[in-house]
């Protein structure tokens, strides 16, 4: 009988995180809060639960895949919330991207269940998670790591250990720190270039092999020159993620001004409405000022 696996989320990553579990054998259940999300799941072979605990239910692992401390929180520990349907000695995943001071939280609410916390957030966006191409950042106990690859596997390329829980939430921050600064950065430099006359497909053509070049850079080029917005990270997340990178580093007495200076335009950005759009709409605040 194959084991059963729970996806508590269904967004951008999880649908294809959960779709990735069903397609390596495992018996998935999922939940969403928003029911609709989950019947293309269920037509396509899957089963749903009502709640998080229903979807909980039996599970040798539960993952979550969620868009913040509120979401998580309300998932694991809320009313019919995931740990409460937990049987003793399983595995939780916390993979959204959360603060490290909730997966503390989190991980003193599992130890009173009896359940083990793992703190597993991920590299990638929308493609990554459909080709099962993520990277697990994983912060927990190693043989717990160790029980749980396989599962992991099955959506990723890489199950990176990093040491005990909130490690995972730390490294995933200052990731998405720097990619939140270049995101905007490079939003500033390619505003400068159609700006300036220049060729602009040259311009970018020398920048992505020159010391500057990066895969952000790659990979916002061309979604900025066509204006095409379509979701692969929604803006308001990186806002949100940049929000607690700030006050993460903070705790360690590190202040990232560059953080606040980039977080400054993600919010102009959801202030015009893009916040539903990928994060490389930023540009548009930017091409926007005079």
């Amino acid at each position: 009988m194959a084991e059963k696996v729970a996806v508590l989320g269904l967004g951008v990553m999880g649908v294809g995180m959960a779709q990735n579990l069903r397609k390596a054998g495992f018996d998935v259940t999922v939940w969403n809060r928003t029911a609709a999300k989950a019947e293309a799941f269920v037509k396509d072979g899957g089963a749903a639960a009502a709640t998080p605990a229903e979807a909980a239910n039996g599970a040798k692992v539960v993952i979550s895949m969620l868009a913040d401390d509120n979401a998580s929180r309300a998932a694991w520990l809320g009313e019919h919330g995931a740990l409460a349907g937990m049987d003793d000695n399983v595995i939780a995943v916390e993979s959204s991207t959360v603060s490290p001071v909730w997966i503390a939280e989190l991980h003193a609410a599992a130890q009173a269940r009896g359940v083990r916390l793992l703190d597993a957030p991920v590299t990638g966006s929308r493609p990554q998670a459909e080709a099962g191409q993520l990277t697990f950042l994983t912060g927990g106990d190693a043989a717990t790591v160790e029980e749980a690859r396989p599962i992991l596997a099955a959506m990723s390329k890489q199950v990176l250990p990093l040491g005990p829980v909130g490690s995972g939430a730390q490294l995933k921050l200052i990731n998405n720190f720097l990619c939140g600064v270049q995101i905007v950065s490079f939003a500033e430099a390619l505003t400068w270039i159609e700006r300036s006359g220049l060729d602009r497909t040259l311009a970018l053509e020398f920048l992505k092999t020159a010391a500057p070049g990066s895969g952000i850079l790659a990979g916002m080029s061309d979604r900025m020159t066509r204006r095409t917005y379509e979701v692969n990270f929604a803006l308001d997340l990186m806002r949100k993620d940049m929000g607690y990178a700030h006050a993460a580093a903070e705790t360690f007495g590190v202040e990232l001004s560059t953080a606040a200076n980039a977080e400054k335009l993600f919010v102009q950005a959801q202030e015009k409405g893009l916040g539903e759009k990928d994060m490389s709409a930023v540009v548009e605040v930017v091409r926007a000022e005079k």
